[in-house]
């Protein structure tokens, strides 16, 4: 009785149960939190630089650079105007592969429109300067159209693909998601470019008249969190209405059926559209989440840092609920998951795996911190 009472109090403490190895033995891992740094406001997204640094954007117009040793720098110089407010402001941010060499940055943001009625979500590229106090040699590769006046649905993740493209979700900007299902613009889609900012030739809607050809895929709803499989395919996850988030791995040129059909419903209840869950042609989620845990970032653990129990697992951030969800895959399918990180209830907006096999989280907070998860 006083060991079921035991295990019962660590389980609610975020103690993750492994395995059981017949009755009476049990293994446990544990992954602790610990701070790396603090005094971030509404952190969006983290990259690694070499020497144990990072670089973290925040959600008002800010990008810093935080050392090995957990200290932040002041804000970066170099940004462009940023559309903040809302769930806008700036990003995502990633570092280039070859960043060593070209100290190259990726990062996407609201972009506002000239004459400040519309905004759209953007991507450029930037150079760190040697210092680390500004970016130099910004450019604009990519911008999303049409522009809205709108303060939702910027998506906004990027991915470097094994082939040095980029992909960057994008989000439906909340009142057009009709135009989710139309290929003549860039709103509920999947994009992909080169780096600078050109169009791949083997994209799926190349030539293609009346269709956009950075388009990858399309009828996705929010877009926000994306990574690599270890397989080198693309994952992502994106935001239901109420009800109905998903994870996806699209490919080149499908449809994945918002708002034609979903497992979600409008928020305050009833159907959307015809309220269906599935139509031909129109792909099904690789998994979903009723009621909505709003997914955030998310990274695949290639790692051997936390166990064999971890490695290959999915991990993705939940903003709604507060915690770091453990997705077991089997045959590409979701068949566990696990919560973490329970007792702050903080809102996790982004999770990557460390160039030293550790996972690291964001969480998005007016005093937002990072925090690198260790194993026991």
């Amino acid at each position: 009785m006083n060991f079921r009472i035991n295990l019962t109090a660590r389980l609610a403490r975020g103690t993750v149960f492994v395995a059981a190895l017949g009755f009476g033995a049990l293994v446990f891992a544990q992954a602790r939190p610990e701070t790396v740094a603090t005094g971030l406001e509404n952190p969006w997204g983290v990259t690694f630089l070499p020497g144990g640094r990072y670089v973290v954007t925040e959600r008002p117009g800010r990008m810093r650079l935080i050392g090995a040793d957990g200290k932040v720098g002041a804000p970066l110089a170099g940004l462009p105007t940023i559309a903040a407010g809302g769930q806008g402001g700036l990003l995502d941010v990633l570092a280039d592969s070859g960043f060593e060499k070209n100290r190259t940055l990726y990062f996407c943001f609201s972009e506002p429109e000239a004459s400040g009625s519309g905004n759209s979500t953007a991507l450029a590229s930037t150079q760190l300067s040697a210092d680390g106090a500004r970016l130099e040699n910004l450019k604009i590769i990519f911008s999303q159209k049409p522009k809205v006046a709108s303060r939702s649905h910027f998506g906004c993740r990027i991915v470097e693909a094994r082939d040095g493209t980029l992909f960057l979700t994008l989000g439906d900007r909340f009142s057009r998601k009709e135009d989710a299902q139309k290929l003549d613009n860039h709103h509920g889609k999947v994009v992909r470019i080169n780096k600078d900012g050109s169009v791949p030739k083997d994209n799926p809607f190349v030539g293609k008249a009346g269709a956009l050809p950075e388009i990858w895929s399309y009828g996705h709803r929010n877009g926000q969190g994306a990574t690599l499989a270890p397989d080198g395919r693309f994952w992502m996850n994106e935001h239901g209405p109420q009800g109905g988030d998903e994870i996806n791995v699209p490919q080149a040129g499908r449809n994945y059926g918002w708002p034609v059909i979903t497992y979600g419903e409008n928020y305050g209840g009833g159907k959307i559209g015809d309220g269906i869950t599935a139509r031909e042609g129109m792909e099904q989620p690789l998994h979903y989440w009723v009621p909505s845990i709003a997914p955030s970032g998310m990274a695949f653990l290639t790692s051997d840092r936390y166990g064999a129990a971890w490695k290959g697992n999915l991990f993705v951030g939940s903003l709604k609920f507060g915690y770091l969800d453990r997705i077991e895959l089997k045959d590409g399918k979701v068949v566990a998951e696990h919560k973490l990180l329970t007792d702050s209830r903080a809102r996790i907006r982004d999770v990557k795996q460390g160039p030293d096999g550790l996972l690291y989280v964001l969480t998005d907070e007016s005093d937002g911190k990072l925090l690198r998860l260790r194993p026991n």
